[in-house]
């Protein structure tokens, strides 16, 4: 990988970070998605950058995520692909907008998301979307929330699409979060079908609570026997959501929040 180096240097000094940023944004990295392969350390960095040594496949990810580098970006650094090693013309910087408009994000997202779910009415009640190998991680799901399901409104309004890590089902006590956008929000699965909302459990941890959220037209909160009458699937690690038009058929253009989801 000839002038990798040059071309790794350029484009953090065009963000502005130095080498121990760097590598505190890469410990974060590796924390956030359980993988300790993706931490860079400044001095192994620094080395890349004087020697143009080469670097796995898990720490160009992480150094292109963390200099926000598009696609083909990430192509200008592997061998044969590009001659000159300082261009990197049009560098994103930190809360740039991206519009994936072709190359493999743009099909992944296209995978996630397809046109017919953003354009179909939703549901009435709210449910899980059969999965579609090859899509998401294995221990991801993705569920639909229903028309009549106004649980958690106005944070997730009906029709949202919601990306579910299986791997978190514990129910987090009170001293875990600190206000409702910190809460965690469980997809459920019960003999009367799925719901999505806050959870508690009474002290001796035999019932679970689903709390609808404060400002829901549906203030009334159910319960179920905690394993028993009810299935964690797991906790809501993303969201699409859309508003919906003044036609109860016709929906607005779609809205996205959290469109990172954190792989485990």
């Amino acid at each position: 990988m000839d002038n990798i180096g040059i071309q790794l240097r350029a484009a953090r000094q065009r963000l502005g970070l130095t080498l121990r940023e760097t590598e505190e944004k890469s410990n974060l990295l590796a924390q956030q998605w359980g993988n300790s392969a993706y931490r860079i350390s400044a001095s192994w960095l620094d080395r890349v950058e004087r020697e143009n040594r080469g670097l796995s496949a898990k720490k160009l990810i992480a150094l292109a995520y963390i200099y926000n580098l598009t696609p083909d970006q990430m192509l200008g650094l592997c061998p044969g692909i590009s001659d000159n090693p300082t261009q990197l013309e049009n560098m994103s910087v930190p809360n740039s907008t991206l519009l994936l408009s072709a190359g493999p994000l743009e099909q992944h997202a296209r995978q996630w998301l397809p046109d017919n779910l953003v354009t179909a009415a939703p549901p009435d009640d709210t449910t899980i979307i059969q999965p579609v190998q090859g899509v998401l991680p294995g221990d991801y799901r993705r569920g639909i929330i229903g028309r009549r399901d106004k649980t958690m409104e106005p944070m997730i309004p009906a029709g949202s699409i919601v990306l579910i890590n299986t791997k978190k089902r514990a129910i987090a006590s009170r001293e875990e979060w600190v206000g409702e956008f910190d809460r965690p929000i469980y997809f459920l699965f019960t003999r009367s079908g799925y719901f999505c909302g806050f959870c508690e459990l009474n002290k001796k941890q035999e019932w679970l609570y689903l709390v609808p959220h404060m400002l829901s037209s549906q203030p009334n909160s159910k319960r179920w026997r905690y394993k028993k009458e009810v299935e964690v699937i797991g906790t809501v690690a993303g969201m699409f959501t859309r508003r919906m038009a003044s036609s109860a058929t016709k929906w607005a253009a779609p809205q996205m929040m959290e469109p990172t989801p954190q792989w485990g």
